[in-house]
């Protein structure tokens, strides 16, 4: 299960401290502008190493696309592309060659696979999202073309939380702290929580929040392709994700159907809705209205301080890990989660447009 998608489909490779990082992404409709500035600028926004709250593993994270492009436009061919690991410190890992990581996947790798890679954890290595992070930028310009936009931000680290929805706040403030929070005053919090947490060895997690706007009627499926369930499968997938949400989410259950419908009425001759407690989704099938979700990422597992824990040969013992690791992995996981959403949303309208003649 390296493939993920059905018309737009991404399949990646690589090991966090092997040669490179890559993928190849097949269905992505031919005539695109490929704009390479745009892709790796979304690559940097994941890359180590952009400030003190993150890693400071020092990677490039220069794109090279192979295939798929001529003339600087997609031809239709599958789009192939890598990124070469430069800076692996594969030493620091010799010391839990034969341990499990507490709350990692080593154990469930070995158990599984027989084997593992100590190394940065190998291919369950975070560093694996940069494969989605080119495929999401791909998608994003095709959507670019359909009025449609992705946009997610930080919106809890810890106990700190934005106390509004997304309309209350201007997300082109985004992109202008290192937590990536469109509030500077809550983004200042977040950041002190994170520099605390990082000086005690220990780690944090938080919530990121994602909306997606200009998306169609129509998207989905009433069964078992779901739009919500696809982009929950996304979501899920993604390292260090525990729980998603869409819409009211979790937060409405204690309301009344009179509370949480979303009632229609006509403007300007268009079907729209008083309200969008929905999320933008209802009976598995985008509305037209905007498509906001949260997702809940757990504090990263490596911990710079001594833990419990067991070898492959079944005795316990103690590690302190060692070398460069988030504390928390909200700011580089914002565009990780735009690009997953921006791969669902356009394989949804490829086949959405796919079953029309």
């Amino acid at each position: 299960m390296n493939t993920f998608g059905h018309l737009f489909r991404l399949t990646t490779f690589g090991e966090s401290h092997g040669e490179a990082i890559g993928g190849i992404v097949d269905g992505m409709p031919s005539g695109i502008p490929i704009d390479m500035d745009f892709i790796q600028q979304e690559l940097n926004r994941r890359r180590p190493g952009q400030s003190n709250i993150t890693t400071s593993r020092q990677e490039h994270d220069q794109v090279e696309v192979l295939s798929g492009v001529f003339e600087g436009k997609s031809t239709g061919c599958p789009i192939g592309f890598m990124v070469r690991n430069q800076n692996q410190h594969s030493g620091d890992y010799d010391n839990m060659k034969d341990l499990f990581r507490p709350s990692h996947a080593d154990y469930t790798y070995y158990y599984k696979y027989g084997t593992r890679d100590h190394r940065g954890g190998g291919r369950s290595s975070a560093r694996i999202t940069i494969s989605r992070c080119v495929a999401g930028a791909l998608a994003k310009l095709v959507l670019k073309q359909l009025g449609i936009t992705i946009q997610a931000y930080t919106s809890q680290v810890g106990d700190i939380a934005l106390e509004h929805d997304y309309k209350k706040y201007d997300l082109s403030k985004t992109e202008g702290n290192i937590v990536r929070c469109p509030d500077p005053e809550k983004a200042e919090e977040m950041i002190r929580l994170i520099e605390t947490v990082k000086a005690e060895g220990d780690t944090i997690g938080g919530v990121i929040t994602g909306i997606i706007k200009g998306c169609p009627a129509g998207l989905g499926a009433p069964e078992f392709g779901k739009l919500h369930a696809e982009l929950g499968a996304a979501m899920l997938s993604i390292n260090a994700v525990k729980g998603f949400e869409y819409g009211e989410g979790f937060g409405g259950v204690t309301q009344r159907g009179s509370e949480q419908n979303d009632e229609f009425h006509v403007v300007k001759g268009q079907i729209t809705t008083t309200t969008n407690h929905s999320g933008g989704i209802q009976g598995g099938i985008s509305n037209g209205q905007d498509i906001y979700f949260r997702v809940a990422f757990k504090p990263v597992a490596t911990l710079l301080r001594e833990q419990q824990t067991v070898d492959i040969h079944g005795q316990e013992t103690t590690l302190t890990a060692k070398g460069r690791h988030d504390p928390c992995v909200l700011p580089r996981a914002v565009p990780v989660v735009e690009a997953m959403a921006a791969c669902v949303i356009l394989d949804h309208y490829l086949l959405n447009n796919s079953t029309k003649i």
